[in-house]
């Protein structure tokens, strides 16, 4: 009987800096003595996007030997290759075009479930997704000094999937993609308060945003987690068991058990949504960090290189400023169907507070980093408030069609 444990590794990324990520992971792998174990089965899988950052096949795919000699298999998909699938699917009569493009059409959710459904045709018994932006260690400080530790993030996923449907770990770094603000008269608190309530979620909101703006834009990892080491089964808040798109591992060993990922046309919140689906799923918060680099601003953390201070992101490049503003579009594309999935009751009522928020706001907001873009915001919230019954929709239509592409295999 064979014992070996087949662990996928899901990468949905732009950025050929991914090689690196992937690396320490490999290393961090390696050095938490999973690689020694024969039982151990470790596959790559890789959705890749040329068109984000300008990139080609090859920075992807080309692993390096060092690398490589620690992985049975690779898989790499760009976006003709999951074109390529879907039109399979529908060949077979599978799925319709409708349900292809709910699963399959380009995005955010369309890069997780193309890796989902590869690692669930090659058998794998668990999926664990990373980020791009994510490395393998926790920070915390003391009075003088920011400290490090590393962090055993696939061994301590794999010591717990197997009694879970979902195991999600913590995250330190610059999570927040909201630069480190001066308050002033033209910007004052209160505004911005405002602003980031109107936008936000269950997990971006102002209470948490206020504190990490205290600690310069760092959120440092809590050492009692670190510590005590206590697993915890998520409760389920607001109609959702709200989980993590990284540092998130998915239990493939029944896979009529597994949801898609989903998202509204050009927005984001694949996690969100798929947080809403699991009330009849055990999900387990696990002691694990990694270290979110938001802004691309500690690649060396990879070469080794430790900071003994975290400085605060300002709004001082008009790449922080893009950053910040294509975040505030994608909150806002998805708070919509949010809202109509989780409080349906008050949608309404929310909506036009966001609105009436956002009418005060923006203004100001638009005046603070010198551009009259994030107006886009209001325009973005009311397309998205229009379609959001057709949105909702499609959600309602996603774990159907991703269940006959299952049961087809």
């Amino acid at each position: 009987m064979d014992n070996t444990i087949k662990v996928g590794l899901g990468f949905a990324t732009g950025r050929k800096h991914f090689q690196n990520v992937l690396k320490s992971y490999i290393y961090n792998c390696k050095e938490s003595g999973l690689l020694d174990n024969n039982n151990i089965s470790l596959n790559l899988f890789v959705a890749y996007d040329l068109d984000y950052m300008g990139t080609k096949y090859t920075d992807y795919t080309s692993i390096h030997p060092e690398v490589a000699r620690y992985l049975d298999n690779t898989n790499f998909f760009d976006t003709q290759k999951i074109k390529e699938v879907s039109k399979k699917f529908m060949e077979e009569g599978i799925i319709n075009a409708k349900e292809a493009s709910i699963i399959f059409e380009k995005g955010y959710a369309s890069s997780r479930n193309i890796i989902l459904y590869e690692a669930i045709k090659n058998k794998m018994d668990c999926l664990l997704f990373i980020d791009d932006d994510e490395y393998p260690v926790a920070v915390t400080r003391n009075s003088e000094t920011a400290l490090w530790g590393g962090q055993q993030v696939m061994k301590s996923h794999l010591m717990n999937i197997k009694n879970a449907d979902i195991t999600f770990g913590y995250h330190c770094g610059y999570i927040s993609p909201i630069p480190n603000i001066e308050f002033s008269d033209i910007m004052t608190e209160d505004i911005f308060r405002k602003f980031i309530k109107a936008i936000s979620n269950d997990i971006i909101n102002w209470e948490n945003i206020k504190k990490i703006m205290l600690n310069g834009g760092v959120t440092y990892a809590d050492t009692e987690v670190l510590i005590e080491k206590k697993v915890i089964e998520v409760p389920e808040i607001n109609n959702a068991k709200f989980i993590s798109g990284s540092n998130l591992c998915i239990n493939l060993t029944q896979p009529e058990r597994v949801f898609p990922f989903f998202n509204p046309p050009g927005a984001r919140g694949e996690d969100t949504f798929l947080s809403t689906c699991l009330s009849e799923r055990k999900v387990l918060s696990i002691p694990c960090y990694t270290f979110h680099d938001g802004f691309s601003a500690y690649r060396h953390l990879l070469s080794g290189v430790l900071p003994i201070k975290l400085k605060p992101i300002k709004a001082t490049s008009d790449r922080i400023k893009k950053r910040f503003y294509n975040a505030c579009i994608g909150w806002v594309r998805y708070k919509p169907l949010f809202l109509y999935i989780t409080n349906r009751d008050g949608y309404k009522d929310e909506i036009e507070n966001m609105k009436h928020e956002l009418d005060i706001t923006l203004p100001a907001v638009c005046k603070h980093f010198g551009t009259r873009s994030f107006m886009n915001i209001r325009k973005e919230l009311e397309n998205y408030e229009k379609n959001v019954e057709s949105h909702y929709a499609d959600f309602l239509q996603a774990p159907d069609a991703w269940s006959k592409i299952i049961s087809s295999l």
